[in-house]
This record gives structure tokens, C-alpha cells and sequence, in this order.
């Protein structure tokens, strides 16, 4: 029968429906059609005069801003969903709602020159600069005083919003916590009043004890199912030693942290043949709630299932797949395996 699972953070219930349950399998795409890159397309190398000035870039030695020779380059989005980063808030009562100006930062971060692959298919040293590019583009933001969070997000699939084919990030530096992290802040919080421990630390310890919720690990790093997985093939990439700040990792963590999310990515590419997926880092903010209680972590959301009725009408997602089996099935996806097939393929005559 279905099984109903709390989220011990939000307290939110999920829908486990077993009975409705898909196999593993039968969530792989179909086949893509590889399609020529657009000339037009602003992101790739010749290009860079059709973006905003870039704000940073990783280069090669001696190639001037906004011309060919970059590896990872940041620049303001042309249609901002915020901004300017300067000014007043403005916050004002009309009738019974409440409003401010929409003040902040909004920045796209292309992950290489490459059109047609992602963090998935990169060399892991490429997906490093991309990690270091998120912590420095954070960095960069923190002083200034209007701006209470810095949310890091990748819409990868038209079915997942993206509006680029070219693989890439967006960085929305906002003058709020949004309320699902606020959410998770307090939940952590109420947690510890409970029980003196991170609940997140207290996940980790069970899941790699329990290990069937287990997809990856490495030496800082742990990637698995959650409990309560919101939808088909969910999965988070977590530090195993508790860490409140994204923007606080070491080279060593920045690392692993690299290695986790490309694994993560990479089993989800081959095993389920490129879904759309969305994924975002939920850290501590740059103030409120900045006192070293929260464990930051990145949530891996596929867009394999629709919302329906139900869900937006009771607030409670219906997940068809078992997380112990889309966890399983993940486990057993042999990247290198993968990679090598592919390859082969690539260089057949």
C-alpha cells in the first residue's frame, strides 16, 4: 500500500505509492537527437559581445575580458529577474499585502565553451573551476549589506526551464531568505532543541549505515536518496562532516565536492539518458540565521513526474518511484563503464 514519509526538517509529508511505483528502468528518456549548435547561441566561444560585460572569468594567460580563450565565465543576465544590487528597499503596505523593490543580483555562470556537454560529461578539473566560480561568485557578493542570501541554481532540460541549450547557472543574489531554506533553518533548529544534534548529521549517520539509500561516496562527501524523496530519482549531494557554509569548503573539499555532484549527475545522464532535472545549493544565508546550526547541502530535483492536482491543491508530492530503488538502480550505473562505451562510440570511423 502506500506509505506516507515525513521530512524531519520541513515536517512535510510525501506520498510513497508503491503500488503506483514505476521500475527503476522505465524512467529512462528516450533518445535525444543531437542538435547542431545554434550560431547564434550567445555562450559559445566568438559570442562573448552578445552577453553583458562579464563580471569574472577563468582564462587563459594573456586573453583579454569578453573574447574567446575563457574556461568559465560569469556574466549579468540580460533580463534580470533582480537588480539593480543597489538602492532602496522601499518596503510599503498596499491595502492588505505587503511589498519592496525587487533590489539584487541575478548573473549567469557558463560552465565551459562546451555547447553539448554538462558538468555531467566534463573533465572533473573543469567541474572544480565551475564549483570555484559558485564559491567566488558568493564571496564576491557577501558585503553588501542589502543582499540576505545567494541562491545557486541549474535548470538543465527545456521540461526543467531552461531557456539555453548551452550548459549553465544562475546566481540570484535577493534581499530576503527565501522560505523554503527559512524553513530548513528553523527546522534544524527545532530539531536540535529536541534532540542536541544536527539532524542532518543525524541523516547521514543513518543513511550511511543503512546503505540502501546510498547512490555515492567519497572521502567528504555523500550523495543518496532522501527518506522522503519528493519526486522520482531525488537525490542530495552532502558533506559528511557538519558544515553550515557552502562558501567556507577548502581545495580539498571544493575537490570532492566537485567529484560528488559530477558523479551524481553523471549516473543520472547515463542511467536515465539525459533527464531535465533542476538542482540548487541551500547554505546558510549571508546574516539572519548565519550562526553555524544549518548544514548546507545540494538538492538534485528530476523533472520525470508532473505536479497534478493533488499536489498543488494539498501541498503533498506524490512520489511513483521508491527511493530505495531509484537508489539502487543509481548505485549500479558504472560511470566509467559508461564513459568508456560512449567514447568508443564517439571514435569509430
Amino acid at each position: 500500500m502506500p506509505e506516507l514519509r515525513q521530512d524531519p526538517v520541513t515536517l512535510n509529508w510525501v506520498s510513497i505509492a508503491v503500488e503506483r511505483a514505476k521500475r527503476p528502468h522505465t524512467f529512462t528518456q528516450a533518445a535525444k537527437v543531437v542538435v547542431k549548435a545554434l550560431e547564434e547561441c550567445p555562450f559559445c566561444y566568438g559570442h562573448e559581445s552578445e552577453t553583458p560585460k562579464e563580471v569574472m572569468a577563468y582564462r587563459s594567460p594573456g586573453s583579454p575580458p569578453d573574447s574567446p580563450g575563457w574556461k568559465v565565465r560569469i556574466v549579468p543576465n540580460l533580463f534580470p529577474a533582480f537588480g539593480p544590487p543597489t538602492g532602496d528597499l522601499n518596503p510599503r503596505r498596499v491595502g492588505p499585502y505587503t511589498a519592496m523593490n525587487g533590489l539584487g543580483v541575478h548573473e549567469v555562470l557558463i560552465d565551459s565553451p562546451e555547447h553539448y556537454r554538462s558538468l555531467a560529461q566534463l573533465p572533473l578539473e573543469q567541474v572544480e573551476l565551475v564549483v570555484r566560480a559558485y564559491i567566488d561568485r558568493y564571496i564576491a557578493h557577501k558585503d553588501n549589506e542589502l543582499l540576505k542570501y545567494m541562491l545557486i541554481i541549474v535548470n538543465h532540460g527545456k521540461e526543467a526551464g531552461t531557456s539555453r541549450e548551452h550548459p549553465h547557472a544562475q546566481l540570484f543574489g535577493i534581499p530576503l531568505v527565501p522560505k523554503h531554506v527559512a524553513e530548513e533553518i528553523e527546522g534544524t533548529k527545532r530539531y536540535r532543541n529536541e534532540n542536541g544534534t544536527c539532524v542532518y548529521c543525524d541523516i547521514i549517520a543513518y543513511e550511511m549505515e543503512a546503505k540502501e539509500r546510498l547512490i555515492y561516496e567519497n572521502d567528504t562527501f555523500l550523495v543518496f536518496a532522501p527518506y522522503a524523496s519528493r519526486v522520482p530519482f531525488e537525490c542530495w549531494v552532502i558533506p559528511k562532516v557538519h558544515s553550515a557554509h557552502f562558501e567556507a569548503m577548502t581545495g580539498r573539499e571544493q575537490h570532492f565536492f566537485a567529484d560528488a555532484l559530477r558523479t551524481a549527475l553523471a549516473k543520472l545522464f547515463y542511467g536515465l539518458n539525459d533527464p531535465p532535472f533542476n538542482y540548487f545549493i541551500h547554505t546558510s544565508p549571508y546574516r539572519d540565521g548565519a550562526d553555524g546550526t544549518y548544514h548546507w547541502h545540494l538538492e538534485i530535483l528530476p523533472k520525470l513526474s508532473i505536479a497534478a492536482g493533488f499536489e498543488l491543491g494539498s501541498g503533498i508530492m506524490i512520489n511513483t518511484a521508491l527511493p530505495e530503488a531509484a537508489a539502487e538502480f543509481l548505485r549500479r550505473v558504472s560511470v566509467e563503464e559508461a564513459e568508456r562505451v560512449r567514447q568508443g562510440v564517439l571514435t569509430r570511423p
